[in-house]
């Protein structure tokens, strides 16, 4: 056997749900310990760090908003490559992948939104402007809410899981709107001071604590993703056992 067919046969060993269930009964305590671990690091980190001459002690919610930012856009992007998994490959834990994601997206870009808002107020002098960097977030939001919605409001999970991954991928053009409205159009929002072509403009006192801080909200995400696919598999064992016992004891009642 051939690297290449090794490698896809490990790929498809992956796709089995009871393979992946193993896996991740190995992998979520460590990972979770992990998590626990790089929070206590980046919050002590955080505030043991030197305040800002002009925005003082308000800093600090750069080290939980813009984390957030990144999973916010980071979580779509792993929903956009479960959807292409779910139209083209039919991969059997794709549409279980951004069904499980869709919470969490949601809950990251609403802690961005409302810790924007929190560092907002004395930077900007209110909590909100339309702006085009906050109206791209908040429109994030709603197609978080309506894909959740839409999940909720199908009974057929397979129609439901093609529909999804449809509409992911059409919000998909959200995500470069989002990252690149500063450069794009006249907002309040900063432009990008950490990811660019000429390297981080912000200050290695702030820099490693927020580094940090992004590495353990990103293993958080991953924690809790692999919770809710496992939990999902579960639910959708425990429908179909029940949906056996039923057709079963109608063909016992038929008889």
């Amino acid at each position: 056997m051939t690297n290449r067919s090794a490698a896809i046969s490990k790929i498809g060993d992956l796709a089995n749900p009871t393979r992946f269930l193993a896996l991740v009964g190995v992998l979520l305590p460590w990972l979770a310990g992990l998590t626990l671990m790089l929070f206590v690091a980046g919050l002590v980190m955080s505030f043991r760090s030197e305040v800002d001459y002009q925005q003082g002690d308000t800093v600090r919610i750069m080290y939980v908003h813009v984390p957030a930012a990144w999973l916010s856009m980071m979580c779509y992007s792993v929903m956009a490559i479960s959807a292409i998994g779910t139209l083209v490959w039919r991969h059997p834990l794709a549409d279980v992948s951004h069904k499980a994601a869709a919470p969490l997206g949601a809950a990251f870009t609403l802690i961005a939104l409302i810790t924007g808002s929190l560092w907002g107020k004395p930077m900007w002098g209110t909590w909100w402007v339309w702006d085009a960097r906050l109206t791209s977030v908040f429109v994030l939001l709603l197609m978080y809410l309506g894909l959740i919605a839409l999940n909720r409001a199908m009974d057929d999970p397979s129609r439901a899981a093609r529909l999804s991954a449809v509409l992911i991928l059409v919000g998909f053009v959200n995500i470069p709107i989002i990252k690149f409205s500063v450069e794009w159009w006249n907002t309040l929002h900063q432009p990008a001071s950490v990811m660019r072509m000429d390297g981080p403009t912000i200050d290695p006192e702030f820099l490693w604590p927020l580094l940090v801080m992004a590495i353990a909200f990103t293993c958080l995400f991953f924690t809790l993703h692999f919770m809710a696919m496992r939990n999902e598999i579960w639910r959708r064992r425990v429908a179909a056992q029940r949906r056996l016992a039923a057709r079963q004891a109608s063909r016992e009642h038929a008889a």
